[in-house]
């Protein structure tokens, strides 16, 4: 979450290009890969957010967090909410 609306746009656009901090990028590394290709998360995936300083409080709110919105997405695009 940030303030800064041209490091939002940014993210919306392609996070990898983004300006962003060693912590903020392996977390979204991680949310996107958990996003696009859940069954090849690896405990070097887990590793790599702790060794930026994420505690494992952090890393499975980060994990709920991603899922959650991975799980409420499908449901909607499930039922066809928000199309015509």
């Amino acid at each position: 979450m940030t303030l800064d609306e041209s490091l939002a746009n940014a993210i919306k656009q392609d996070f990898n290009k983004a300006d962003l901090n060693e912590q903020d990028r392996a977390m979204l590394d991680y949310a996107s890969k958990l996003t696009l290709s859940p069954a090849k998360i690896q405990r070097e995936d887990v590793e790599k957010l702790r060794q930026v300083g994420f505690d494992d409080t952090g890393i499975l709110q980060i994990n709920l967090i991603a899922a959650w919105f991975n799980y409420i997405n499908r449901v909607a695009d499930g039922l066809g909410v928000g199309r015509p």
